[in-house]
Formats: C-alpha cells, structure tokens, sequence
C-alpha cells in the first residue's frame, strides 16, 4: 500500500513542494487526489533530504493545500506499447485521442529510454527516398540520421512535414517502415490539417499519431516528444522496424522547458533558456541511430521555427551542434512561390556520401549533385552580379549560369507538396538541367558519366 501525504508546502504555477517525504526518487511518477476527488498525475524534478519538488501534467489550478493527498507511486513516467497503436492518435501523455478503444500493452516503456552505447551503434548508410528533389539529392537523408527542419513563422514547414510522412520509403527494401509524428505545441488548425492530410492519404495506417496542443499544459508538451521516441524504439528494435519520427515544433518544447525553468527560479541561460538546454535536446536527438545486431533504426526530423528567422538563436544554434546537418527554409524562395522553399546552398546533410551510390541510389548521384550545387551557387551569384551591374556585365557563360539558377528553382526546387520523386526521376531531371551548361563546364563528372547519361536527356 502506497502512503499518502497531506503536507503540500506551496504551489507555483505548475510546480508544487511536497514536505515531510521519504524515498522519492527523481522523475518518479506522482498521483493527486485532490478534495473533489479529482486524480492528476505529475512527476517529481527534484528531490532533497524530506523535500520533493514536482511538477503536475494537467497544471495546479484548484487544488486545495490543506486537503489534497498525493501518492509517490515508485516508477517513471511509462507508455503501455504494442503494434495495435499503428494507425492510431493520442495526446502528449500517450493516452487516446482519436474516439478508440485503449491500448492493451505489450510492455510498459520508461518514456526517458536507455543511452545507446557508442560502442553498440551501427554507422548510418542506408538511403531514405522523401520523394523530394532537394533533400534526396543534394542534402541526402539516411536510416539512422537525425536532420533537423530550420523553419520560421509562416513558412509551409507543416506540409513539408506532412509531405515527407507520406512520401517517405527505404529503397531496395520490403522491411517494415512506419513513421512517428510528434505535435507539439501546435494549433488547433494544424493537428486536423495533420490528422486530416494522414487519414486521406492513407499515412496513418503506418503511423503512430502524438497530438499535444498549444492550450494543453506545458508540461504535457515536454513529455511528447519522449513518449514519440519511446514508441519509435519499440517498433524499432523490438518488432524490427524502420521508423521516421517527425517532431514539429521543437520550439514549443523549450519554451515548455523555460517556462518550467522560471518556475522553478533556475537562473537563466542564454536568452532566458535554461543552462541545461543542450543536455536536455541531445537526451532526445541522441536516440535516434541503428544499433549493431538489430534491424530496425530509428531516423529523426525534428522541425523547429527560428524566432526572428535568427540562425544565431540558442534552439537552432544548439540542434545544429547535435544533428548532422539541417534543412533551412527560405522565405525569398517562399515569397517567389516555390514549394517547398529549400534553400539548396545553406542546407546541409553531413552524411549524405555515405548514403550514395552504386546499390544505394545510383552511380552518377555524387558527382552530379557537385555539380549542380556549384552551378547553382555561379547562377546566384552571377544574377547578384546582374542587379548591381546590369546584364551587359556578365559574361555569355554567366548568362547561362544565370539562367540554369532560375530552372533549377522553378523546375527542380519548386516540385509542389504533392510531388513525389524517385531518386531516378530526380538524377534524369538533374542532368536535364545540367545539359544547359557547356560541356567544358562539367568539370566535376567523368565523362564515362556524361557520355552514359546526358544521351538519355
């Protein structure tokens, strides 16, 4: 029998002091029983001697100091997992949301997860098609990855992210592959374009659905994107499961964090974040990988909006030490009409080599993908020449330059949302544009390449 204590000390905001306590542990889970009988659950951030400081998921309002009871209940936060939550929605804490029946679990899963041993991982090489032009090609994602989404306000980064959990497939492969989606802090108007855009599409009968809204509690919102990764492990290295988490908007979460942070009268870091912003992101980026011996992997797109489109800002400054490379939206491209509005130059995947190739993708990918990036960076600046100049400054080659800049932006950029390309469909469109160019200006293909290819354009 678990013992009760009526000896709440004080309550601020969403924490609350607990006195007069033995053998509480940190983040051990915690019951509520307020006087109307009312049960919320909470968690305890810190304990001390016979003090413990909690944290209550469904927030403190109404409860009554002197009358309510509250039961330390020995373990952590858990999520009850089995394969029946495919196709399936529920909020930030993992309970359903979506009118179905609950999950009979499996296991019960500590949502804070094991470190993967260094030692125990196995290095990222596999190739994940998207279906998009300017990540599959030229900013490569591959199992195991973790490559971040830079958005900022009023970017499409929600039908990027729809887009990619639809479209996103192993080649060469019939294993299992299903996608994670972790909303966190979002809108009303977002979670049913989200929930709306799955079940059309048919995406969610691969998919398991984590919903936390922007008027649920803060505490809530750190919890999601944890128990996402919970469930990804699971399918991962227990059923033997390629899965994509998708978390949107990583932004939400540490304002969560700094708003738990102020609370608790940490003194702040950078920007207000607290000191442990770092530590607290790479617990949840570092869970994505593949480790020796099993089959599955789990792959990470976080998505995350720069406040002031600020590349500098600690959220994205800190996820880019993390992660291995990053996806940037730009909004001259969006304000031009393009979808999605990649900026090509400024992203980058840093393992994209490793997953290449001749039995990945296909021999001409490397060389290709050089090439058009140096062309598209001439073009560019070439039509930055052009408006200081004038055009009678750049050269006949820098005219060309220029012009293959603009098709690659408006044919190849500029795909649509709906769009889904084959990695061949999108090397063949690649050397369509790079036909523009002399041939002396391939200077970074073999010609055994260019002879085999460019006939075929």
């Amino acid at each position: 029998m678990l013992k009760e204590y009526r000896t709440i000390g004080e309550v601020v905001g969403p924490l609350m002091a607990v006195e007069k306590v033995a053998g509480v542990k940190y983040e051990e889970l915690i019951e509520i029983r307020m006087q109307d009988g009312q049960i919320r659950r909470g968690q305890v951030l810190e304990a001390q001697e016979d003090k413990a400081l909690v944290q209550i998921f469904e927030g403190t309002s109404g409860i009554n100091l002197r009358d309510s009871k509250v039961r330390f209940l020995g373990r952590p936060l858990e999520l009850g997992v089995s394969l029946d939550m495919m196709g399936r929605v529920f909020d930030g804490l993992g309970r359903p949301k979506d009118q179905g029946p609950a999950i009979l679990p499996e296991k019960k899963m500590d949502i804070n997860g094991e470190v993967i041993n260094p030692v125990a991982r196995d290095y990222p090489d596999e190739f994940i098609q998207t279906g998009i032009s300017s990540i599959d090609h030229l900013n490569t994602l591959v199992r195991g990855q973790k490559l971040p989404v830079f958005s900022a306000s009023g970017l499409p980064h929600k039908e990027l992210a729809a887009q990619i959990a639809r479209q996103a497939t192993v080649l060469n492969s019939n294993e299992d592959f299903a996608v994670v989606f972790a909303a966190i802090g979002i809108t009303f108007e977002e979670a049913e374009f989200f929930m709306e855009d799955f079940r059309k599409t048919g995406a969610i009968d691969r998919s398991v659905m984590f919903m936390n809204l922007a008027n649920d509690p803060a505490i809530e919102r750190i919890a999601t994107p944890k128990m996402a990764l919970t469930a990804a492990e699971y399918l991962a290295y227990e059923k033997g499961m390629h899965v994509l988490v998708i978390m949107t908007d990583m932004t939400n979460y540490c304002e969560a964090l700094r708003e738990i942070s102020a609370a608790r009268r940490e003194v702040p870091g950078r920007r207000g974040y607290p000191g442990y912003l770092y530590t607290n992101l790479a617990t949840l980026y570092e869970r994505a990988g593949r480790i020796r011996g099993l089959k599955g992997s789990v792959t990470q797109i976080p998505i995350l909006t720069m406040p002031e489109d600020d590349k500098t800002h600690p959220i994205p400054d800190l996820t880019g030490y993390i992660t291995e490379g990053q996806i940037i939206l730009s909004r001259e491209l969006f304000k031009q009409g393009i979808e999605p509005p990649i900026d090509v130059l400024s992203s980058l995947s840093r393992l994209k080599d490793k997953g290449t190739g001749v039995g990945k993708t296909r021999e001409d990918h490397a060389s290709t993908m050089n090439q058009i990036f140096s062309a598209y960076a001439q073009g560019k600046q070439a039509k930055e020449l052009a408006v200081i100049l004038g055009d009678s400054a750049l050269s006949e080659t820098d005219k060309i330059y220029a012009k293959f800049a603009d098709r690659f932006e408006k044919e190849y950029v500029n795909q649509g949302f709906e769009t889904n390309r084959t990695i061949e469909e999108t090397l063949d469109l690649g050397w369509e544009l790079l036909a523009m160019l002399p041939h002396s200006e391939l200077k970074r293909i073999k010609e055994s390449m260019i002879e085999k290819y460019m006939k075929k354009v």
